[in-house]
């Protein structure tokens, strides 16, 4: 959903094991001037749990935009990318890598399996916050989002 279509607030899915990096991105998000509905996972088999909405997260609604960190417990983030861009009902939605390396190859990787863009963690606080703000800015205020809902 978009902001400007009225419908509700914008799901966005995290795939973080980190929580202060959590703490951070949540933080950023309460600043901005969206409405977002932010839901946490804490692990790539959780977050394919949830985007294939299995088991506990029979329920959950079907995520406007993934933020993925790559270094995860039990599958890491680029199995998880991987999978959402190659299953037909998953890959309009868009993925921004969102980690802590800035190796050339995960970079390289990271774009060969169709993520929507590839950010690096600033280690300072503000700076942190200060990035999930333009990445909301730019994604829920500039570009535009695939409609919601499944595809085929």
């Amino acid at each position: 959903m978009t902001e400007g279509s009225g419908e509700g607030p914008i799901d966005i899915l995290l795939v973080e094991d980190n929580p202060g990096d959590v703490r951070l991105v949540q933080e950023a998000f309460k600043r901005g001037t969206l409405r977002t509905d932010l839901r946490v996972v804490r692990d790539g088999e959780a977050a394919l749990e949830y985007l294939h909405q299995r088991g506990e997260y029979a329920d959950a609604p079907r995520p406007d935009f993934v933020l993925l960190d790559l270094n995860l417990p039990k599958v890491n983030g680029m199995a998880v990318l991987d999978e959402v861009k190659s299953d037909p009902s998953l890959r309009r939605i868009p993925v921004v890598i969102l980690t802590g390396s800035e190796a050339e190859e995960d970079i390289a990787r990271g774009y060969e399996l169709h993520s929507n863009a590839y950010l690096t963690k600033p280690v300072d606080p503000d700076e942190f916050i200060e990035l999930v703000r333009s990445f909301e800015e730019f994604w829920f205020r500039l570009a535009h989002l695939p409609p919601s809902g499944e595809t085929q």
